[in-house]
């Protein structure tokens, strides 16, 4: 839902460079803060579970960078980008590009269902707030690129559906799992969402967000971090 809203407001109304810079910095700090807090220590603290946390966060990370390069050799590494550079990809690799980033996430609010027997309020806040400023970006480069508005609104229809398969999987296949899996799958998404973030996210925030962006990341890890304290 926070993908087609975001793809939505884009439509509607035009966003600067310098704002989508800063939104996705914040956004940015947002899962920073998700990832060290409602993956990687939840992963931690699950007992006899501690050696599959580095080996998680690697996993995810190196998986997520194979994905991701083989994605963009297609034609879909500028899916992000708001200045229209997507006219020189693919439209299946920056839809394929587009979910690649997403199913972690996904995934993870399945499996908060699996643990806490209700999703995670702070990481739902977080992916609600990282995909908003996300689908901003991706569809004001896709206007530019020249993509007509219902094939957009489609892009993100179809992605939202995808990431909600995603996230039944995280609930159903891990429903009876062992700590040391529930810790390693936790970790392995965040090492990919880290990743992502590293790799296509950070950079176009950096590249338009001015020097406010530091500020912009640190708000966002704060409110995602007092989310999570308070939670």
């Amino acid at each position: 839902m926070p993908l087609i809203v975001g793809g939505a407001v884009a439509l509607q109304y035009r966003v600067g460079e310098r704002t989508l810079g800063l939104v996705m910095a914040f956004g940015s700090g947002v899962l920073i803060s998700a990832v060290a807090f409602e993956l990687v220590q939840e992963a931690w603290d699950k007992e006899g579970a501690h050696a599959g946390v580095g080996l998680g966060l690697f996993a995810g990370s190196l998986t997520f960078w194979a994905g991701d390069a083989l994605i963009a050799r297609g034609g879909g590494g500028d899916r992000k980008h708001s200045g229209g550079r997507q006219a020189q990809g693919s439209p299946l690799a920056i839809v394929l590009g587009t979910i690649l980033d997403g199913v972690p996430e996904s995934i993870v609010l399945g499996l908060t269902l699996v643990i806490e027997g209700t999703v995670s309020a702070a990481f739902l806040v977080a992916v609600a707030l990282s995909n908003i400023p996300e689908a901003l970006a991706a569809t004001t480069g896709l206007v530019q690129a020249g993509w007509k508005r219902a094939h957009i609104l489609a892009l993100w229809l179809g992605v939202a559906f995808t990431l909600g398969l995603a996230a039944l999987a995280g609930y159903a296949l891990l429903d009876t799992a062992s700590n040391g899996v529930v810790a390693f799958v936790l970790a392995f998404a965040g090492g990919a969402i880290l990743t992502m973030l590293a790799d296509t996210m950070m950079p176009e925030a950096f590249e338009h967000g001015g020097n406010l962006v530091g500020v912009a990341t640190t708000c966002g890890f704060a409110l995602a971090f007092a989310i999570s304290a308070l939670g």
